[in-house]
């Protein structure tokens, strides 16, 4: 007898009924965060929505037969007994297969990055790979299994296939003869927004029409002037095209105005595709106080109504435009901010105990929050950006308001931008909305924190959910919650400097736990700890949970100490302290290392930099962080100095420090590098010689980055300068301490043996991101566990992402 296939459209039916979901949630006695009933109801239908989604493409759906399989009988008879016959058979089923091991641990749906595109792995035949790319905005094929994105340096368009969400590969590229600024999805097409303008003060531009199968352009639109936005409405009636003819930034110090004035373009939708002779011009001039003649649309977003949401970020204003008729149908001011709790000086530290002055928010990306609600990012542009989110009543009315709470979620996370703190901080910039199973989910991307904030839309004060890692400054982000997924476009490609490329980033959503942040700071005198470019690790004696750290030159302002709990689930750095000379901030040092002296004190390695007169030197501080000894590296040693000095610093059972030095110097063989040795009691120095990996590629280089002692070995991070693609070399070494025996400097050196013991390249692949170049912290406990993390760079040119992992049994038990 063959077993009926519509057992899950009926536990789908009878678990949205919130009375059956909540017996479900007393039978099982469900607690912690699921006690209140819309909790309950939520966890019991996202794991059968999550369970059913994550199915591979093709397989059918579980039958109450596959369902007695998995389960063998149903639930006591207690709970059969007052229900029809099919609730009796199959809902008691499927609430034992809910109650298992991920709800009873009370798991919900969350999303965890499974892979990172290169951009640079996509590149038009004629171009190298050193060629400059950008993702900028993103769309996803009506499927889900291909991803459309603008590339502005190259002129066109990418395709990203993803059928294996977790293995993206190449999927073509595009020239659309111009500058693509947006795109959009209509059934098998895409359509692209191109800026074919040669001049800022004689803009053009076009919409084309492209198949997506066979990537060739079938129509274009002219449009008139320079587009930036481009939205199809839900019942694909109608496109609108925002046309900005953005301001000249070189022209009377880019204030506006600035002719000619922006529009927005709306155009029918015929047999899937933009009827050009349709096409109508919206004037928005005079509906703001700011250069009201002169508005310069930014981006669109059209409802269930037709009904069309345009911001025109320089004016600091909102439009409401019916789609149907193109007339104005309602228009606001997106008002001002002031901020309190913010860091509003770049000034080579972190504080949150500023305030800024109300500005305009100049809001960037809009999304409709259904038919009568507006969710803004207010990244600012000439003279305003608010550092976070705003979701207007359709009339203007500020139903909530972020302020910088979104921007204290990425400083707790190690992903604040000190460089910007004059400006305009995290740069919330690109929106996205959608709803996953019954839940409407928020995304707002932060440009430059390089993060995704992830809210749940209540109705009233939206729900932070998590915090997700992107590339360097995502600009767009595109749901798919067909397939429970999740794309960002990563606009900044540094590959020319040798950091990071332009990424896309895709997530799933599934149940399990936030893969990240792994490490966020806790607060103190009521402010976050603020925190970044982590370089050193050390276990406190006396408690193996308890680790300490140190920032460097970066915050070069604060040099720091940090207290982190390594128990806590992300880790979390509870206390900051600063290191003092004479009471004040010690200045001229780069912390790239740091020891326990076991008095309850800190040895520090401060990397030096001759051209900076920033001098090679270790520093013994109290428990306060005041210095109590430096110690400079000898002349002998000095005559040979580059800026690669101390990357590490440890202390060995017999009271020696030794000090890993990140490269050869000047009187070093090639590949090979020194571990010094200096004895506290007796002044003395020594040192071994290190042998160095061979680097892979041009301009590239091997060195140290930490050094650990842990029972009979020392351990030392050797790792290549490169990221992502390009890295080759992120290894833990160790050198027996047998092997480690100083000779004077000046005389020839002794080279240790040393033994390799774990590649770390798949551990920095783990969370789906591309290979970070910094590996900076090791410190092993006394179980021999071992905790590794890596530099962020202050989120300087950089994603701004910390990794800090445990990696058990690394070393024998001490």
């Amino acid at each position: 007898m063959r077993c009926p296939d519509r057992a899950h459209q009926f536990l789908r039916f009878h678990l949205g009924r919130r009375q059956t979901a909540q017996r479900f949630c007393d039978a099982f006695q469900i607690r912690g965060r699921h006690t209140r009933p819309r909790r309950c109801h939520r966890s019991v239908t996202n794991r059968l929505r999550v369970s059913q989604s994550s199915r591979r493409p093709g397989a059918p759906p579980l039958s109450s037969c596959r369902y007695r399989r998995l389960l063998g009988s149903g639930p006591p008879e207690s709970h059969r007994r007052s229900r029809p016959l099919a609730a009796r058979t199959i809902l008691p089923l499927a609430l034992a297969l809910l109650a298992s091991s991920a709800l009873a641990a009370a798991a919900e749906p969350v999303f965890n990055r499974v892979a990172s595109f290169p951009v640079a792995a996509n590149l038009p035949k004629d171009k190298g790979p050193s060629a400059t790319t950008s993702a900028e905005i993103i769309a996803a094929s009506e499927d889900g299994r291909t991803l459309v994105y603008s590339d502005s340096p190259l002129g066109g368009i990418g395709f990203v296939d993803i059928a294996e969400p977790k293995a993206p590969k190449a999927g073509g590229f595009l020239d659309m003869g111009g500058e693509p600024t947006s795109v959009a999805v209509l059934g098998p097409r895409a359509l692209v927004a191109v800026n074919t303008g040669k001049a800022k003060a004689n803009p053009s531009g076009k919409l084309a029409t492209v198949d997506i199968a066979t990537k060739r352009v079938e129509e274009t639109c002219d449009l008139g002037g320079q587009p930036d936005s481009v939205a199809i409405s839900p019942d694909r009636s109608l496109a609108a095209v925002a046309i900005e003819n953005e301001r000249d930034e070189e022209v009377n110090d880019g204030a506006i105005p600035q002719m000619p004035a922006g529009y927005l373009v709306v155009l029918p939708l015929k047999d899937g595709a933009p009827d050009c002779s349709g096409l109508k011009k919206v004037d928005l001039t005079g509906l703001s106080d700011v250069a009201g003649d002169d508005p310069e649309p930014e981006f669109v977003s059209i409802n269930a109504r037709n009904e069309i949401a345009v911001t025109l970020q320089e004016n600091n204003a909102v439009a409401i435009v019916d789609g149907a008729t193109g007339k104005v149908t309602g228009h606001f001011s997106a008002g001002s901010v002031a901020l309190d709790g913010v860091d509003a000086e770049d000034d080579g530290k972190l504080s949150f105990t500023d305030g800024v002055e109300a500005r305009p928010r100049e809001p960037d990306t809009v999304k409709w929050l259904g038919t009568d609600r507006l969710v803004v990012a207010n990244e600012g542009d000439w003279k305003g950006g608010t550092r976070g989110f705003t979701i207007f009543g359709r009339d203007g009315t500020v139903a909530w308001e972020s302020g910088p709470a979104f921007e204290m979620e990425a400083a707790k996370a190690g992903h604040y931008p000190d460089k910007r703190s004059d400006a305009k901080g995290i740069e919330p910039e690109g929106l996205e909305v959608a709803t996953f199973g019954d839940e409407t989910l928020i995304f707002v991307l932060a440009e430059r924190g390089s993060v995704v904030g992830v809210y749940r839309d209540t109705g009233a004060a939206p729900e932070f959910l998590q915090l997700l890692p992107s590339g360097v400054s995502p600009e767009g982000g595109v749901a798919i919650p067909s397939r429970n997924l999740f794309a960002t476009a990563n606009e900044a490609d540094l590959g020319e400097d040798g950091a990071a490329r332009s990424h896309v980033m895709i997530y799933e959503r599934a149940e399990g736990a936030p893969a990240y942040p792994q490490i966020v700071s806790g607060t103190k005198d009521g402010h976050p700890i603020g925190w970044g470019a982590l370089s050193g690790l050390a276990v406190d004696p006396s408690d193996e949970n308890r680790l300490h750290a140190v920032s460097d030159s970066f915050y070069g302002k604060a040099p720091t100490i940090f207290t982190i709990d390594a128990s806590a689930k992300p880790a979390r750095i509870t206390d900051a302290i600063t290191v003092t000379d004479e009471g004040k901030p010690a200045a001229k040092l780069d912390l790239e290392g740091i020891a326990n002296d076991g008095e309850g004190g800190f040895w520090l390695a401060s990397e030096g930099d001759p051209k900076k007169e920033v001098p090679h030197r270790i520093l013994h501080v109290d428990a306060k962080g005041a210095i109590t000894e430096t110690v400079d590296f000898p002349k002998a040693l000095l005559e040979s100095q580059t800026r690669f000095g101390a990357e590490g610093i440890a202390m060995a059972p017999d009271g020696k420090l030794w000090i890993a030095v990140q490269l050869p110097w000047k009187d070093d063989a090639k590949n090979r590098t020194k571990l010094l040795a200096y004895d506290p009691k007796t002044k003395d120095w020594g040192a071994v010689g290190y042998p160095l990996e061979t680097a892979a590629g041009e301009g590239g280089w091997v060195g140290l980055s930490e050094i650990a002692i842990h029972g009979d070995h020392a351990y030392l991070i050797e790792r290549d300068n490169r990221i992502g693609q390009a890295a080759k070399l992120k290894q833990i070494t160790r050198v027996a301490l047998s092997e480690l025996k100083p000779a004077p400097l000046g005389s020839e050196l002794p080279v240790v043996r040393k033994e390799v013991v774990r590649d770390l390249l798949p551990d920095l692949r783990s969370t789906g991101g591309y290979v970070v170049d910094k590996i900076e912290g090791l410190a092993i406990a006394p179980s021999g566990k071992a905790y590794v993390a890596t530099d962020n760079d202050g989120t300087d040119d950089s994603s701004g992402e910390t990794m800090f992992f445990a990696l058990d049994g690394l070393a024998p038990k001490g």
